[in-house]
């Protein structure tokens, strides 16, 4: 039977919604707030899970010391206190929107972990506002 452990980890980080191939005025009007030419902040909270079978040998599905090790070292050294337009080259063509933050963290994650388990990532943009990746 699948069994499924998470660790919660935070970050902060500004970033600025806009696509370079719209107009200033297009982008306002799909970003909102969220397009501030100076950037703007966020507090995010992290869950990153993963599911799997349980080992027998040990009793965990995976070392909890180990994913909060690969969360520190692949998440938050790499996106806490940085400006994710300008810091981050992930987001140098991509528009760091919480959806594909959430893509970014998966995709530097998943190679550390596993690939007979799952790994599932909720990054909370705000305490409402959230996202899950992958959805299956």
């Amino acid at each position: 039977m699948k069994t499924k452990v998470s660790r919660r980890a935070h970050f902060n980080a500004a970033h600025r919604l806009h696509n370079p191939n719209w107009s200033d005025a297009r982008n306002k009007e799909v970003f909102g707030l969220c397009n501030n030419p100076n950037y703007h902040g966020h507090n995010y909270d992290l869950i990153v899970s993963v599911i799997g079978e349980v080992d027998p040998e040990t009793g965990y599905l995976m070392d909890m010391k180990i994913l909060k090790d690969l969360i520190k070292s692949e998440v938050e050294n790499h996106l806490d206190h940085k400006n994710l337009n300008k810091d981050v080259a992930d987001f140098s063509t991509l528009i760091p929107t919480a959806e594909n933050i959430a893509k970014v963290i998966y995709d530097r994650l998943r190679p550390h972990i596993d690939q007979s388990k799952e790994i599932e990532v909720v990054l909370y943009e705000t305490p409402r506002n959230f996202v899950t990746y992958p959805v299956k």
